[in-house]
């Protein structure tokens, strides 16, 4: 028994792979600059707002500012790609902790091995029910995620202006795989499913104004049976009011 399919090259072009290079220069100074940002806290680093815990409470958390973001995803079962994305800023929950929901959406082709492992599985279940040996191409098979996450942000501000932060996420993986071979078997549905996962992320806010932010941040997503480093770049856009020392420095 063979499942075939017209052979197509899933891989990017020239101007994608450029693209992702500069993602991945982003990420790693990003990365850069994380570390940095660990060893300025150590020689005394200055907290964004100096209040105590007790000046902030639900009253701070307010939807204030929006972000959207392009980025590039490398996985432990899927193929390098690229990603989008966007987030809301809720506001403060303490002194230099901010509330962040938002989304990502990458979509991808499973790798070789990957691939493979499913074809094997396949042509076992086929060979216990019919005693049958068979060969089973399952072709090329695309798996996608729309992540909905909730992140807590510690914020610190260090020379040059430049916000820093580093913080951790819960999130909800929405995964769906696609294929000609795959589409309305079980195989589709082994692909198909909602995760719970966690993240751990770091990342740099470049103030231009009061009112908007570059902003680079590396992100790293564990899952059941899948986890990637995440790259990603953006502008942001507030228009909420202004926590002390979040104001750009003049």
């Amino acid at each position: 028994m063979s499942l075939i399919r017209k052979e197509q090259d899933p891989r990017p072009g020239k101007s994608k792979r450029i693209g992702a290079t500069v993602a991945v220069l982003v990420g790693g100074a990003v990365i850069l600059l994380a570390v940095l940002f660990f060893l300025l806290i150590l020689i005394g680093a200055r907290p964004l707002a100096a209040q105590s815990l007790a000046d902030f409470d639900y009253e701070n958390l307010t939807f204030r500012g929006v972000m959207l973001d392009a980025g590039y995803v490398t996985a432990s079962r899927v193929e390098p790609t690229s990603s989008f994305g966007g987030r809301a800023d809720l506001g403060f929950l303490g002194p230099g902790v901010r509330v962040v929901a938002g989304f990502t959406r990458w979509s991808s082709f499973l790798k070789r091995e990957e691939v493979r492992g499913l074809e094997t599985r396949v042509e076992e279940l086929i060979f216990e029910q019919t005693g049958e040996e068979t060969s089973v191409d399952l072709g090329d098979i695309s798996w996608s995620d729309v992540a909905l996450y909730g992140d807590a942000h510690f914020l610190w501000r260090v020379p040059f202006g430049v916000l820093t932060y580093a913080g951790l996420g819960a999130t909800a993986h929405v995964l769906r795989g696609g294929g000609a071979a795959i589409d309305e078997t079980f195989v589709e549905d082994l692909l198909d499913s909602v995760r719970a996962g966690v993240n751990a992320h770091a990342g740099l806010e470049v103030p231009l104004s009061d009112r908007f932010r570059l902003v680079g941040e590396t992100r790293f997503e564990v899952l059941e049976d899948l986890n990637y480093l995440q790259f990603r770049f953006g502008g942001q856009f507030l228009f909420g009011s202004l926590a002390p020392g979040e104001a750009l420095a003049r």
